[in-house]
């Protein structure tokens, strides 16, 4: 194989590797850490104590209960009391814990319609009926008559409408395949290219740096995501709790990004570091002239 093929195909391969190098990072974490659930709940565990996400939790709850109170005297007098008492168990250990169960049982529910092709054209919706059971007694425990006569609805609330569903089940088996080649492919297309160039200190330099430049590609894609993702949010979400729950689910791919610059700027420094400061090439000594022979002493007859 010529030097030209060679350089070419190092140079196919090697930009292949830094291409796929991203990929392979975003299919890992969705398919190993957003899909898990003991990671997920550990990563929504922090929003119990955020101001934006308490309170859409509690504007949330109290909006459900008033709903099934209807209009009337009733609603006036109760309404103050039940917001507060909304607003009051978000800040409880109660709730908490109750956060931590309720995010395991919506993660749960959302890999159970991902998983199971049964559930195809069927939306995806979990029961809060536990958290508004503790709203009313919550109010029950401010001495407010009216409690006990509040009707607590079963708050279901649909995580995934049926088309999003069958949208995302798609794209997670997609998901679940790419996690596992799209890995080994970067690293078999990395190791070939460099293995098949004529310079491979170059190749490793070249490599290092594409792989760098993927990580920041992938840092500015999560950043661009976060903006469509709160752009495209239907009217009744709150924006700054959505936010807060996108942060938390995506910090580890931030970290996972910075982690390849890192890595990538790494190999090339190095591999410059030690095309500069290494050892030259051992050369030959050329070897010391040799003295020509003596002449032969002349013979008698020549002398006479």
């Amino acid at each position: 194989m010529s030097e030209r093929l060679r350089s070419a195909l190092s140079a196919v391969l090697v930009a292949l590797a830094c291409l796929l190098a991203p990929c392979a990072t975003l299919a890992g974490w969705a398919a190993y850490g957003v899909a898990d659930t003991g990671r997920y709940v550990a990563a929504m565990a922090p929003l119990a104590g955020d101001p934006d996400v308490r309170d859409a939790v509690a504007d949330s709850v109290g909006a459900g209960v008033m709903n099934k109170v209807g209009a009337g005297p009733m609603r006036a007098t109760v309404a103050p009391y039940v917001r507060d008492a909304a607003h009051s168990f978000t800040r409880t250990d109660a709730y908490r814990a109750g956060w931590d169960t309720a995010n395991r049982v919506i993660h749960a529910a959302v890999l159970r319609a991902l998983r199971d092709e049964g559930t195809a054209g069927r939306p995806v919706t979990v029961d809060l009926a536990p958290v508004t059971d503790r709203v009313r007694d919550r109010i029950a425990q401010d001495n407010e008559p009216l409690a006990r006569r509040l009707p607590m609805p079963h708050a279901e609330v649909t995580v995934l409408t049926a088309p999003e569903a069958d949208r995302l089940r798609k794209g997670y088996h997609v998901l679940d395949v790419a996690a596992f080649w799209l890995p080994l492919a970067a690293v078999v297309f990395a190791v070939a290219g460099i293995a098949l160039a004529v310079r491979r200190r170059r190749a490793l330099t070249a490599t290092g740096i594409g792989t760098a430049v993927g990580g920041v590609l992938l840092a500015l894609a999560v950043v661009v995501g976060r903006r469509l993702t709160l752009a495209d949010l239907p009217g009744p979400v709150d924006g700054p709790a959505a936010g807060a729950v996108y942060d938390a689910l995506t910090a580890t791919l931030r970290t996972a990004a910075w982690l390849l610059v890192v890595l990538g700027l790494t190999v090339a420094a190095a591999s410059r570091l030690t095309r500069r400061y290494g050892l030259p090439p051992r050369r030959r000594r050329p070897s010391a002239p040799t003295a020509p022979d003596p002449a032969p002493p002349p013979s008698p007859r020549a002398r006479l």
